[in-house]
């Protein structure tokens, strides 16, 4: 009997590899579907959209962009996570969703064990801006000095609790061995908003969205989270050059398939998305917004993903944020 089981046992996965197989053969031939996490209009749907609409038209098929925003983007992974790994259903991720399943207890799915990393989309890495009307530095390390001099005195803006604008403020705090004033807003907007304003001290933000108010003078950039200088800032170093060595947190957004997705539609999917990238219209467009996207295999991205999850998981349970 037990060897009878086992035979079924068997069959049945060499007979669903074999659907499967079958199935990859005559993929696609219908809508291909990405879930985009997050509201029209903001970053990871700006990304997704031009790419998409390359893809869709290097496949023959048409690539809906369907914008489920939620619970900090845990809605739409986990609608990805569950959905049949037929190559229909994709997942627009971003940085915040490496750690999301240890701040949301309801999260229902993890990174790590229910998707597949295929693609990197953009890059862009945060920058720490001061409003120098409150705060007299003139580089981070006087930044440093001011904050060790009143701990607990700087406020430091975020995009919200469990953002990675908030944990790239508690990793500051960790690696420059201070205490700053988190104080959380709903977005990005608002948070910078108030920085123009003085209501608070300073905050990280994304390249594309501070380098316009530090070109006018507005806030003023002390150093650059990425692993080199930007030609938008040309002259903010890097957080590593400017004293604190290895300090990176960077907006990334990519695509993502169920687990278990065939991997001839992975490799195709990955080799329609690199393409798309390397046309002019959209490089253009990745520079004017301060991204950067190197071309790279699946297995290079798999390891970025990877140390990405481990390191920003560790700042996640370190802080011990838990948010429903």
């Amino acid at each position: 009997m037990a060897e009878i089981t086992r035979r079924t046992l068997v069959a049945g996965s060499l007979a669903l590899a074999a659907a499967r197989q079958a199935q990859a053969a005559d993929w696609p031939d219908k809508v291909i579907t990405w879930v985009v996490p997050f509201p029209p209009g903001g970053p990871t749907d700006a990304f997704a959209r031009p790419v998409g609409a390359s893809v869709a038209q290097q496949l023959g098929e048409s690539v809906l962009i369907d914008n489920r925003g939620g619970a900090g983007g845990t809605l739409g992974g986990a609608i990805a996570a569950r959905a049949e790994p037929d190559g229909y259903t994709w997942l627009v991720a971003s940085t915040g969703h490496t750690y999301a399943s240890l701040i949301y207890p309801q999260a229902g799915f993890d990174l790590a064990r229910d998707l597949t990393p295929v693609s990197a989309f953009a890059r862009v890495p945060a920058v720490l801006v001061i409003n120098p009307a409150r705060i007299d530095a003139r580089n981070l390390a006087e930044f440093i000095a001011a904050a060790r001099m009143k701990p607990g005195e700087i406020s430091i803006a975020n995009a919200g609790l469990g953002t990675t604008t908030h944990l790239a403020g508690l990793l500051l705090e960790q690696r420059a061995e201070i205490q700053l004033n988190q104080v959380p807003y709903r977005g990005t907007g608002p948070a910078l908003q108030d920085l123009l304003a003085g209501h608070v001290d300073a905050m990280f933000g994304a390249l594309n969205v501070v380098v316009a108010q530090v070109t006018a003078g507005k806030l003023r950039a002390l150093g650059i989270a990425g692993r080199r200088g930007e030609a938008l800032l040309p002259d903010v170093p890097t957080m590593n050059d400017a004293g604190l060595p290895d300090f990176r947190a960077a907006a990334w957004y990519a695509l993502f398939a169920p687990r278990g997705t065939p991997e001839r539609i992975l490799d195709y999917m990955h080799a329609a998305v690199q393409r798309a990238l390397a046309l002019p219209n959209v490089k253009r467009v990745w520079e004017e917004q301060g991204a950067k996207v190197e071309p790279e295999s699946r297995a290079d991205f798999a390891r970025f993903v990877s140390l990405e999850i481990e390191r920003w998981s560790r700042i996640a349970t370190t802080a011990n944020i838990q948010l429903e």
